[in-house]
């Protein structure tokens, strides 16, 4: 009968495409996983800092690598998602596009183009290096993917006129417990013109200690803006300690150094 052997066909159809489907994916996952894992340029250093003094930074690259690479940069003002073409932030970078040699390096010139920008406060940028290396011909005859490596690194334009030195606002940091949905959670305020980069967030209490939790969301990261509030996550500390407690944290300085700080707390939790 026409009507069993028509849906009968349509299934077998289906049945094939997704066979077809997987082994697809299934090459792709194989190709990818004779790739290398890491990217030939590297920048060096951890953040820039801009001084609204500067007429121009600059920034080094190199290519550790054993291939030339194209290099694309651009400068966003918090977009991660952001192109060359649809970023916004008040830089220029040079050059924008380059090839580098193996083994060589390039640097790159960062110009504030003077627009208007808080004078109380760091602003905060991102550079962005993306790594484009070249098909070579033994990818091309394996029919392998060649993966393009992306670099983000945080800019901090900072005017001339703030009221002390970086160095001085970790301690600033304000800290106290508070009731949170997933158990405790420690609240920070930063009342600085820095924009303070935390590496580490620890209470002691008890004779424990209780780190933060681990979260990949957007707004869990551990950078504490100029006059921001962050709450950062204990879920395994069940009730509120009635003795005096202890923040541990570390602090990332402009040069990259991981710094130690700790921090009283009073015995008693906001709820």
């Amino acid at each position: 009968m026409p009507g069993p052997t028509l849906a009968n066909a349509k299934t077998q159809m289906m049945k094939n495409m997704t066979r077809l489907i997987f082994a697809t994916l299934a090459c792709a996952w194989l190709s990818l996983l004779s790739l290398p894992t890491h990217a030939g340029v590297i920048v060096h250093g951890t953040r820039v800092i801009y001084p609204a003094a500067r007429q121009e930074v600059m920034v080094r690259l190199e290519n550790r690598g054993t291939r030339p690479a194209l290099v694309q940069t651009w400068l966003d003002a918090g977009d991660r998602h952001s192109s060359p073409a649809t970023a916004s932030a008040p830089f220029s970078v040079s050059p924008p596009i380059f090839r580098i040699e193996p083994h060589q390096q390039q640097a790159l010139r960062l110009r504030y183009a003077g627009e208007s920008l808080p004078a109380d406060r760091e602003s905060l940028f991102w550079l962005n290096v993306l790594e484009i290396p070249p098909l070579s011909a033994d990818a091309a005859q394996r029919n392998q993917i060649e993966l393009s490596f992306r670099t983000r690194l945080r800019v901090f334009f900072r005017p001339s006129a703030l009221p002390y030195p970086v160095d001085r606002a970790p301690a600033k940091l304000q800290w106290k417990l508070v009731a949170h949905a997933q158990g405790w959670a420690l609240q920070a305020t930063n009342p600085t013109p820095y924009h303070v980069s935390l590496a580490s967030i620890e209470l002691l209490s008890d004779g424990k200690r209780f780190s933060k939790a681990a979260n990949t969301a957007a707004n869990d990261s551990l950078l504490m803006p100029a006059g921001d509030m962050k709450q950062f996550v204990l879920p395994l500390l069940h009730h509120c300690p009635s003795g005096a407690s202890t923040v541990a944290f570390t602090s990332v300085s402009d040069f990259g150094a991981r710094i130690p700080h700790s921090a009283e707390l009073p015995p008693s939790c906001a709820k």
